[in-house]
């Protein structure tokens, strides 16, 4: 990047005070946005330190000149058509939920306003302070949370599904890395929507959601619908209290080997409705396991006849009361129930967000 952009940039100038056969050395090699070391964007966003970069964007903290130096958080899309048109696309999805959200009590980010800068869309959004995952390395490595503060975040993603589900969104890459708190750690909010369309979409892909929260039906080729968001919200619930990754497959068959190793077989029914079944499962619906052969190497397949689970949610969370009170011990079975519920292989069986919301766990009896 030549030296007078950054100069420029730092003196919070318009694109239209640069040279414009300057104007590709804005962006690097994939697209993304440089920064000028305390840049102004939009004329009132000091740059004041970048966030991270994903696949569709960079993200930076900047404070806002124009509304008491508050500190927000904008997320700067590739420069490049596809990832315009998803921003476009995320842009929608936040204004329908933030719609059917006037008083901000669902726990879905807010989008504060958006412009565009030099090519890219720009999505401002209100500043928090880290992610779930950072919350877990920071307080619960190994460990987790308190089941006291796994209640409290659980009622909050619920409310946050329910939003979802009322506004016909699905989210598709819910886990803790895309879940903000607070400075106070009391109050979380779901972020990056990038992934997010309406539900009535349903493009059959198998590497929709990450891969550790991808529900069963879109390993398989299922139609989906928003019981995949309660899928990845079991997972990441798991994960907060155990501080362990629940399915750690490294790839979709071993995802479904692990799936059913805790939950059992799934019903023969469901597994010839996905378009992807021959790729896990042989015409009798037995499991066809890709392992690596030990001292190959290679993968081999070994089919396998899957008829109960040979891991169980009990056996797993109870260990975690040892030292627990008595009350906290009742809390406990109440989340493994609400567990297996959100963990069911059927997603049409699944838990819905309301149904949660209801749950001994999160609403205790009177």
């Amino acid at each position: 990047m030549s030296a007078k952009p950054v100069a420029k940039a730092a003196a919070g100038e318009t694109a239209a005070d640069y040279n414009p056969t300057l104007v590709d050395n804005w962006d690097d090699s994939e697209g993304y946005y440089r920064f000028g070391h305390g840049e102004l964007l939009d004329g009132r966003y000091l740059v004041t330190s970048v966030l991270g970069k994903g696949v569709f964007s960079s993200v930076v903290k900047a404070r806002d000149s124009k509304n008491g130096d508050e500190e927000v958080a904008i997320k700067i899309l590739r420069s490049n058509e596809a990832m315009y048109k998803a921003g476009k696309k995320e842009l929608d999805i936040l204004k329908r939920l933030m719609d059917n959200d006037p008083l901000n009590k669902k726990h879905i980010i807010r989008l504060l306003r958006h412009f565009e800068h030099r090519g890219h869309l720009c999505l401002v959004f209100e500043s928090l302070s880290m992610n779930l995952r950072e919350v877990l390395k920071k307080f619960g490595k190994d460990i987790g949370l308190n089941i006291n503060a796994v209640r409290i975040y659980a009622q909050q993603l619920f409310l946050a599904l329910s939003l979802l589900k009322k506004s016909n969104v699905l989210h598709a890459d819910i886990k803790p890395d895309n879940i903000l708190v607070n400075d106070s750690k009391n109050i979380l909010k779901l972020c990056d929507l990038g992934s997010a369309s309406d539900t009535s979409e349903n493009e059959i892909t198998p590497y929709l959601v990450s891969r550790f929260y991808r529900a069963p039906e879109i390993i398989l080729g299922m139609p989906y619908d928003p019981a995949l968001d309660m899928w990845s919200i079991g997972c990441t619930l798991y994960e907060l209290f155990t501080g362990k990754i629940l399915f750690s497959g490294r790839s979709n068959n071993q995802m479904l080997k692990h799936m059913m190793d805790l939950k059992g077989p799934f019903p023969k029914k469901m597994i010839r409705k996905g378009e992807f079944n021959q790729n896990h499962f042989d015409e009798d619906c037995n499991f066809l396991s890709v392992e690596v052969e030990k001292v190959t190497q290679k993968d081999v397949i070994r089919t396998i006849q899957i008829s109960k689970p040979t891991k169980d949610l009990k056996a797993r969370l109870m260990p975690y009361t040892s030292q627990m009170a008595p009350a906290d011990v009742v809390q406990v079975n109440h989340f493994i129930n609400l567990l297996d519920r959100c963990l069911n292989l059927n997603p049409e069986q699944r838990i819905t967000p309301q149904e949660a919301l209801h749950h001994p766990f999160i609403k205790p009896p009177k």
